[in-house]
């Protein structure tokens, strides 16, 4: 049986859940059900969307984001320069594409997830995907070149070295959240 609860987090944030629901992956009534509302300063209202399975065996789980209002075609560039910028909020919706110059873009598609993070938790899962790529890698050559990015990444995170970050979204739904970032039409 399904049960609508309603959370509210905070003054201007709810949470609506829904659990028990079929999943469409593994058809069994371990879903749940997730939208919320959320107030991003400098960006606006938006919705965070998501439903997750809980069935040990399928793990589905699939996260997006939409602003409550239309929003044109954007593009933001960011550059990575001190340990301060890795704090910046990040928007980013499953319609939206980032992108690292010279070490990884993460295409939007049915698999994507939109999330709300800041600019080190996309190098963070930067560094996932480089590390995946190393240890499955079965090219020597292949392994040395993640390697190689998933340093330059690091040294990053740890405030030695200066990455660009660039956000697509057709949507709109999508932001790098500073001063410093340059937003141009797509």
């Amino acid at each position: 049986m399904s049960e609508k609860k309603t959370i509210q987090a905070s003054e201007t944030d709810k949470m609506d859940i829904l659990g028990n629901q079929k999943c469409p992956m593994c058809g069994k009534n371990t879903m749940t059900l997730m939208e919320s509302e959320k107030d991003i300063p400098y960006f606006g209202k938006v919705f965070l969307f998501s439903m997750s399975c809980s069935n040990a065996d399928c793990k589905y789980h699939k996260a997006d984001i939409e602003c409550a209002d239309h929003k044109d075609p954007c593009k933001y560039s960011f550059d990575v320069k001190s340990e301060e910028d890795l704090k910046v909020r990040v928007v980013k919706s499953a319609e939206a594409t980032v992108k690292i110059p010279r070490i990884m873009t993460i295409e939007s598609g049915p698999a994507a997830n939109g999330y709300v993070t800041n600019v080190e938790g996309i190098l963070n899962r930067v560094k996932v995907m480089l590390e995946k790529a190393r240890d499955d890698s079965e090219e020597k050559t292949d392994r040395k070149k993640a390697k190689n990015m998933l340093k330059k990444v690091q040294d990053t995170l740890w405030g030695r070295g200066e990455i660009k970050i660039i956000i697509e979204d057709k949507a709109g739904n999508s932001a790098i959240i500073s001063d410093k970032a340059v937003k141009s039409k797509l």
